[in-house]
């Protein structure tokens, strides 16, 4: 609250009578040193020497200088406030600062939440969230506005860490990430297996011990990891990128599965497994993993993301891989049972076998049944081969006569002849030949060489 010392003129300005209820110790000092600052505060200035009378309005504040002091007075008295309600007009610029109003039933209050602060935040701020607000009050100069500079921010009811699972999680499930399809395979039997935890911690430990105890001789890869504070998310990211490394540059001796997990602990402690990041990596690593955080009551978000969950460090050992003597039982079994079905199967063929043997034939009378049909069908081969032929020499006669009755030598035979020049043109007219030109006329019996003499065309 802000008064007017009625001892004062207007030229002595605005004081401040009170702080807050139940505020904290200010930045000034100790409890004495603020009463006795406040006291000064509140005594009438001393009367200056005498000077020449001058008009008290030219000692009147400029809007800047009242606003200035009022911000410093509001920073020194609300410097450590906590405030509940709702938030409205939430927008976060490419600054990264985030604007909003605080309201309830009939007030707001304007607020910033700077990046720095907004980044630790492990959920997302919506308007309509009720909420609680930490934080110091001051002016915003330029526009007179009184805001408050936020740097804690609690949701009301679900605590902040429950709400920002809850919010990954339904946006990674719309995102499929949880689908059963994107689901990989366990190998049944790896070779290799490979483990991201804590290499002091007792998830190591548990597992190491089911792992000798079910399969002695498998081949175990520690990846160390933190799996509790800041830097454990992107360690244990670090840790999946390093086995992926591995498999590529060392086909031959690939870690078949991993085991992503850790102990029992808070919600806090459990936190890296429920980093975007995280999941994220889990969700784009090649190798099938197993997640194991935690104790059966706990879930994270790594838990929806993995290939297969396991409630405990100890559960996914004995996930992993089977016991070696439950495995030579098995085999043993299954070889009792292929030698037994083997000997059915041989009994049934030497029954088959003997059906078959009654129906055989004799072997030479089914030779000599061979024989007949080979000379039956040779009969038959040989009587169409003569009839083709006998059919082919005839149409090659009736050709030859054919051909025979249109050549010209036959016609030649009976008094005709065929007039060519010397290079071998037919001549069909007179038109055909020159004066002086030689000629050769065919006849039955030979050629007559002329020469023409003169040309005569007539009509017949």
């Amino acid at each position: 609250m802000l008064e007017l010392d009625p001892k004062l003129s207007p030229a002595n300005s605005v004081i401040p009578t009170s702080a807050a209820p139940g505020s904290r110790k200010t930045k000034q000092g100790t409890a004495a040193e603020q009463a006795e600052l406040e006291l000064q505060m509140t005594l009438p200035l001393e009367p200056k020497p005498e000077e020449p009378a001058a008009d008290w309005r030219a000692q009147v504040p400029t809007i800047s200088q009242l606003t200035r002091r009022i911000r410093g007075h509001l920073e020194n008295t609300f410097f450590d406030v906590w405030v509940r309600g709702e938030i409205s007009n939430f927008r976060k610029p490419g600054s990264g600062h985030a604007y909003f109003c605080l309201k309830d039933a009939s007030a707001q209050l304007k607020a910033v939440m700077f990046r720095p602060a907004l980044s630790k935040l492990k959920f997302q701020v919506q308007d309509g969230m009720e909420i609680l607000l930490h934080g110091k009050l001051t002016v915003y100069e330029a526009r007179g506005e009184y805001q408050m500079v936020a740097d804690a921010l609690e949701p009301v009811g679900a605590g902040a860490l429950q709400l920002a699972f809850e919010q990954l999680k339904l946006k990674l499930q719309k995102e499929g990430l949880f689908d059963a399809k994107f689901k990989k395979k366990l190998p049944h039997l790896p070779q290799r297996i490979g483990v991201v935890t804590s290499a002091t911690g007792a998830a190591v430990r548990d597992i190491l011990k089911v792992l000798s105890r079910r399969y002695p001789n498998r081949h175990l890869f520690i990846l160390p990891a933190s799996v509790q504070g800041e830097k454990a998310a992107a360690e244990i990211v670090a840790a999946l990128t390093l086995a992926e490394k591995w498999n590529l540059e060392r086909p031959a001796l690939k870690i078949d599965v991993l085991i992503v997990g850790r102990g029992g602990g808070s919600l806090e402690d459990l936190w890296p497994f429920n980093e975007e990041m995280v999941a994220r990596a889990i969700f784009g690593c090649g190798i099938p993993i197993i997640s194991a955080v935690g104790h059966e009551i706990d879930f994270t978000i790594a838990d929806f993301v993995a290939d297969l969950r396991a409630p405990t460090p100890s559960a996914a050992a004995e996930v992993v891989i089977p016991r070696k003597d439950e495995l030579a039982y098995q085999v043993q079994s299954q070889s009792l049972r292929l030698r037994s079905l083997m000997q059915k199967q041989l009994e049934q063929l030497r029954l088959h076998l003997g059906h078959l043997s009654n129906r055989l034939v004799d072997p030479r009378q089914k030779v000599r049944n061979l024989k007949q049909s080979f000379q039956l069908l040779e009969e038959k081969l040989t009587i169409a081969l003569r009839t083709r032929l006998l059919l082919s020499k005839k149409r090659v006669e009736a050709t030859v006569h054919v051909l025979d009755s249109l050549s010209p030598l036959k016609v030649i035979g009976r008094g005709y002849s065929i007039t060519q020049t010397n290079d071998g043109a037919i001549v069909h007219t007179v038109d055909d030949t020159q004066v002086g030109q030689f000629i050769q006329t065919r006849v039955s019996d030979g050629v007559i060489e002329s020469q023409v003499l003169t040309k005569n065309k007539k009509q017949w």
